[in-house]
């Protein structure tokens, strides 16, 4: 039985008002620590957007159900022609230091994301903005980008080069709050320092011990701050989800993010109440390295690597069924779209396999002449037991793959960098839009295999500018089964998302997008 708040208090402290589960602070674990509180600094990580959800706030917000509602704006409207987004401030906005927030801080967010000196991993979601891909290039000004504060800072106005559909939706992404332009100015990228940071979210950070604990108090001077129940959030970065699990247990967490998924048979007979489980839009894939000197910048290895593995074992078996096995990027359930299954797929195994044989045979491998493979993934039993039965999927082949692991941080910046050859990846979509999946094959910064095709970006790109709903998915759908023909990754698992939520919580809503502002969470009085 789940302990309660009051019973654990008395169990481990003796006396209700010693226990640091009393006071009004909700107890977070999440799946990594973030790489920065920089909005312009993260990785992309779900377990970052988890936290700069909380501290900050872009001109569009989430309610608790995911759906869009204004943010630091009351009011926005989008021209006729879908290149220009007016959103009208709130009156009276401050900083938690009491500085007043202007659309002159979003301007100066917008162009610190794509000046190329601050190398942001968002830079690419404001391309759509008027000379923003040209000046993360170097080769116009910052000045040019196009968006402004107009009517003494209370309004931003945001020009596309051409009508994006999906724009409006991403603006609940790091890459679109605000930066405090006072503090930056004071202090330059310190400003997102513990002891240095002002935020406009609902809650502001205080301490910050690295891999261990963030520690939030009420940000009083949040718009809102009169329906935030919380005094703070306090977030423990778990890559290691048993341990987390047992801290659950104990009553240390009161949520506990991404369960493993194989725990969801155990968890949901043990703690019924508190395990939740519902189909989200995310996909879990290994992603293959393309440049020149990688083993597996032959296509043949790449399909033959894909046609092998049991996706059916992986969600089925080693997951328990916490999960649906993949064969598209895209996931299924994505609005307005149908997602394209990559070549070979729905074959029967024995077909998939003596493929794959072939293929590895064509170029230069077998089980006498073995493919040596580094396969790589961040921390974790479950990515592990993942990727140790896919090198055994893979034996057969001919395949050597040695496993590498690192914590989540210095994983994903190391495939930023491109070293890996084999990897995993996940993408978990914040706005339910096919494009957000798409783009991992034309980005700048989460292309981690430099995947290149100039037929995919051109599709891509007419897809963005096209304002009939059921032409643009068609041009996506396109795309997706031309990238995936190709095999620069290979789609292993849809997510579903899993957490674990102490019954007694109030405003907690399971939906597609897995987002949840701590601002909604009420804990029992």
């Amino acid at each position: 039985m789940l302990p309660t708040r009051l019973a654990v208090a008395i169990g481990l402290a003796g006396t209700f008002a010693a226990s640091p589960l009393m006071a009004a602070t909700l107890h977070v674990g999440i799946s990594g620590d973030p790489a920065s509180l920089s909005p312009a600094k993260v990785t992309g990580g779900v377990w970052e957007e988890d936290v700069l959800r909380d501290i900050f706030e872009g001109p569009i917000a989430i309610d608790a159900e995911g759906q869009i509602i204004p943010g630091a704006a009351e009011s926005w409207e989008i021209s006729d022609d879908g290149r220009t987004y007016t959103f009208h401030l709130r009156d009276g906005l401050e900083w938690s230091d009491g500085e007043p927030l202007t659309a002159d801080d979003f301007v100066f967010a917008y162009r610190h994301q794509v000046d190329p000196s601050t190398a942001s991993n968002y830079a690419h979601r404001l391309y759509a903005v008027v000379n923003a891909e040209a000046i993360n290039a170097g080769d116009k000004p910052l000045e040019s980008l196009g968006v402004e504060s107009l009517d003494d800072g209370r309004t931003l106005r945001i020009t596309l080069k051409e009508p994006t559909v999906y724009f409006l939706k991403t603006l609940v992404l790091p890459f679109a709050y605000p930066i405090p332009q006072h503090v930056f100015d004071d202090v330059g990228d310190d400003w997102s320092d513990p002891a240095n940071i002002v935020v406009n979210g609902a809650f502001k950070p205080t301490k910050w011990v690295s891999n261990t604990e963030l520690e939030t108090v009420k940000n009083a001077r949040f718009h809102d701050a009169a329906a935030v129940t919380l005094d703070g959030v306090d977030f423990y970065p778990l890559e290691d989800k048993n341990a987390g699990i047992q801290r659950f247990r104990a009553g240390e967490l009161d949520v506990l993010r991404d369960y493993p998924a194989a725990q969801y048979p155990r968890l949901s007979e043990t703690l019924p109440e508190a395990t939740h489980l519902f189909a989200s839009l995310g996909t879990y894939y290994y992603v293959f390295n393309l440049r020149d000197d990688s083993p597996v910048a032959d296509a043949r290895v790449r399909e033959a690597l894909s046609l092998a593995i049991r996706r059916d074992v992986i969600a089925e078996q080693l997951l328990k069924g916490g999960v649906e096995p993949a064969t598209s990027l895209v996931p299924p359930g994505t609005s307005g779209y149908d997602a394209q299954t990559q070549p070979g797929l729905d074959d029967d195994i024995d077909s998939r396999l003596a493929r794959a044989e072939s293929l590895m045979a064509e170029a230069g491998y077998g089980p006498d002449k073995p493919l040596e493979l580094t396969l790589r993934f961040n921390s974790g039993d479950e990515h592990r037991q993942i990727a140790v039965a896919v090198a055994a999927m893979w034996k057969p082949l001919g395949v050597d793959v040695e496993l590498r692991n690192t914590e989540a941080n210095v994983h994903y910046a190391d495939l930023m960098e491109g070293d890996f050859q084999v990897a995993r990846a996940a993408w978990i979509s914040s706005y339910d839009d096919a494009q957000n999946f798409l783009q991992l094959l034309s980005a700048e910064t989460n292309n981690y295999g430099a995947y290149q095709n100039d037929a995919y970006n051109d599709l891509l790109t007419r897809a963005d500018g096209e304002q009939d709903a059921d032409q643009r998915a068609d041009l996506m759908q396109q795309a997706e089964a031309l990238a995936l023909a190709d095999y620069p990754l290979t789609p292993i698992y849809t997510y579903s998302s899993r957490n674990l939520v102490d019954p007694s919580i109030e405003g907690w809503a399971d939906n597609a997008l897995d987002m949840h502002a701590s601002r909604w969470v009420h804990l029992p009085e």
